[in-house]
């Protein structure tokens, strides 16, 4: 009886047990530098990083001596760069839809905490998300876990890019992941965060959406005036900003305060779109919270009233998203993950289906969450891209994720410098 044919995944793994490098020739290449496709075309890459992506065969010089063709021809895969995750909160267990549970977590312990997050991150490379930028949290996990990155003896994990503890006001939206701003002056505030190790600065410019009343009814936390303030103290730093802000006014405050990301920025409106685009700002949507309050509203107890509400707000976001495409604007996908009902990994999944839903070709959401932040997000490590001197960090699939970003929840291998990994995960997994 004949052995059963090697997985993809198992002639990955004795390819790189071989000290030379790796050439593919991949029926579709999805560069993420853009929305193109390279039909037919070849990738050279070694665990250190890529060397060559192109339509032509590579040059000799890059291969082992004497090679004249591919290592392996895949012409039903198509060959995409690791996924980014740009809002995430690491220490919180989005997938728990129970609120008393939810509850009960945010009052373990620190090192419990950071135990079960560095758990979720081991689970999420199998996924395809081989890098998440933290949204912030006053015990510092975040923080820990990217020094944990940056270790010998870190295992398989994601890059992780954290801010520490956002910044917010005494007695405002906030609490459970910021320290308030009154502990010290703007600059002070940033040098505290930046002394702990922070890659970037956490702002909470606003409270959040009153779904009751389907609107933002609270004022900015923070003024014009504030907000440049923290520009500064980051820039003087070399940091970049990143803000909390849904509603007309808090976005107009960040646009005029010229910081670098918009998170949420739901009630955004086409002119402050246009003035983001001008100035290079990044807007982060993050559909996936909003979205599960109307998929799932019996775990908050929300009325037919507030499911309207819901609607009416994911429809005007949609909008926006697709006029935001249309214009320019550098539109970044991240979930929110550990949001009420948004897993890690699974949650992001959902982001991007939800970024389709709302008007976008699946090149164009497979571009926000790779290569849209490239360069521009200030990240320590070059990822996100098939391109020369990036990370290898890719993923491969025979589905058609070019026509349905639903397509990566099915089987697909990752390779994550020297690791090649099956996905080996299940939705139904609790922990994320």
């Amino acid at each position: 009886m004949s052995s059963p044919a090697p997985s993809l995944a198992d002639e990955l793994r004795r390819l790189h047990a071989s000290p030379h490098p790796i050439w593919l020739q991949v029926g579709n290449v999805f560069r993420g530098l853009d929305t193109s496709v390279l039909p037919q075309g070849h990738a050279v890459y070694t665990a250190e990083g890529i060397d060559y992506v192109g339509a032509e065969p590579p040059r000799s010089e890059l291969l082992r001596p004497g090679q004249t063709a591919p290592d392996l021809r895949l012409p039903e895969h198509t060959l995409l760069p690791g996924l980014t995750d740009a809002h995430t909160h690491l220490f919180l267990a989005g997938g728990e839809t129970d609120p008393a549970a939810r509850s009960l977590h945010l009052n373990l312990p620190a090192p419990e905490q950071l135990t079960q997050a560095h758990t979720r991150l081991t689970r999420l490379v199998a996924l395809g998300v081989t890098a998440v930028r933290e949204a912030g949290d006053k015990a510092n996990i975040g923080l820990d876990l990217q020094s944990r990155y940056r270790s010998a003896a870190r295992g398989i994990m994601p890059y992780v890019d954290a801010p520490g503890a956002a910044i917010n006001h005494q007695k405002r939206y906030g609490s459970f992941m910021a320290r308030p701003m009154e502990d010290s002056a703007p600059g002070g505030c940033r040098g505290d965060r930046v002394a702990a190790g922070a890659h970037r600065i956490k702002l909470l410019a606003t409270g959040i959406i009153n779904f009751e009343k389907g609107a933002v009814t609270a004022k900015p936390q923070m003024p014009v005036d504030e907000l440049r303030e923290f520009v500064a103290a980051a820039e003087d730093h070399g940091q970049q900003t990143m803000v909390h802000c849904s509603g007309h006014d808090g976005v107009d405050n960040c646009i005029a305060a010229k910081v670098d990301s918009v998170e949420h920025g739901y009630f955004i409106d086409d002119d402050q779109l246009a003035r983001m685009r001008d100035l290079d700002m990044v807007w982060v949507p993050t559909f996936a919270p909003v979205q599960f309050q109307l998929d799932q509203p019996h775990h908050i107890g929300w009325s037919e009233v507030v499911c309207e509400h819901l609607r009416r707000i994911i429809d005007a976001h949609s909008r926006r998203l697709q006029r935001a495409t249309t214009i320019g604007v550098r539109v970044v996908a991240g979930s929110d993950a550990g949001s009420h009902g948004v897993a890690h990994g699974w949650g992001f999944l959902r982001e991007l289906e939800l970024m389709q839903a709302a008007g976008l070709t699946a090149a164009q959401v497979l571009h926000t969450a790779t290569g849209a932040g490239f360069q521009r997000m200030g990240y320590a490590d070059t990822f996100g891209v098939l391109a020369p001197a990036a990370k290898a960090r890719f993923i491969l699939t025979d589905r058609d994720v070019l026509s349905s970003v639903s397509h990566l929840r099915a089987d697909k291998v990752v390779v994550f410098d020297h690791h090649v990994l099956d996905q080996n995960d299940q939705e139904s997994v609790p922990g994320l």
